[in-house]
């Protein structure tokens, strides 16, 4: 069973970076902030990224469920996240540094924790509480290095049962990843690895780095605290959906069995998941 712990869904994109909107503009295209950016494949050509046509790349590649974060430059999609939660698909309210809403139908809290005005995080406690005292989950992708590590050391340490992944494989090409990746020694805290494929976009397919990458961090907290994630759709402009767990699934330098926890086994526990079918292969037009 294969788990993406870390893919986005849109509607529509009303967004925001740097203060700038962002937003469709046909053939996959999204204005980025006053700048022209391939957000998603070319063929996504009205502008929706939705829950059927993931659901579909999720067939195809043989994925049983996947965990929706959410991210500033996509906008609050909340409303249109409710929609799409199934047995499948887990889904995350967006934190916007205010009083949260209602979120009793949301499986976990996500906190742009480098996006954010204000970013001690321990001046952000509500959203934490609130998962804890709910039984939910917190996704958080933090800014690079260990700017905030220490306080994630602290709230996962006031909050002992709660649930905390993070994301970007601690960003993972930048100075500091390793002490992000040191938070999973805390018992509560996971780390994902949502973007991998993008952070190691230049050195490309098969992302040789990107392995070893993986077999440091489990070398460090072991590979029962790391869950596989895709970033879908933005990493699927480079690459496709298969491919992103492909380099994974191919590669001699991880066993068969960290395998299974990396890829699905971690995330299926740590979410939840249940009673999700394994998609069945279809043979596709250019297999023998």
């Amino acid at each position: 069973m294969i788990i993406d712990a870390h893919a986005h869904l849109w509607k529509i994109q009303n967004g925001i970076v740097n203060g700038r909107p962002v937003f469709d503009i046909g053939g996959g295209k999204s204005n980025f902030g006053g700048e022209i950016r391939q957000m998603m494949p070319p063929f996504m050509t009205d502008g929706e990224n939705t829950v059927e046509r993931f659901l579909a790349n999720m067939d195809y590649a043989g994925v049983s469920g996947a965990v929706i974060t959410q991210e500033y430059i996509d906008g609050n999609q909340d409303e249109y996240l409710l929609s799409c939660k199934s047995d499948r698909i887990k889904i995350c309210a967006l934190y916007e540094e205010k009083p949260l809403g209602n979120i009793s139908g949301f499986d976990g809290i996500k906190i742009c924790a480098g996006r954010l005005a204000d970013r001690n995080l321990l001046n952000h406690l509500e959203p934490f509480k609130a998962a804890n005292d709910m039984g939910k989950f917190i996704s958080v992708d933090l800014a690079d290095g260990a700017e905030q590590t220490e306080m994630v050391h602290k709230i996962a340490g006031m909050f002992p049962d709660l649930k905390i992944a993070v994301g970007h494989f601690g960003m993972v090409t930048r100075d500091g990843w390793l002490e992000q990746i040191r938070l999973a020694e805390n018992k509560n805290v996971f780390i994902e690895s949502g973007g991998i494929t993008w952070l190691f976009n230049a050195e490309f397919y098969p992302f040789p780095s990107a392995v070893e990458a993986i077999r440091t961090a489990a070398d460090m907290v072991g590979y029962e605290k790391l869950m596989w994630g895709s970033d879908y759709p933005r990493t699927m402009t480079a690459i496709t959906y298969k491919m992103s767990l492909d380099f994974v699934e191919k590669t001699k330098e991880i066993s068969e069995k960290d395998k299974l926890l990396f890829l699905g086994e971690n995330a299926r526990s740590f979410y939840g998941f249940a009673n999700i079918p394994v998609p069945e292969k279809v043979r596709n037009m250019v297999e023998d």
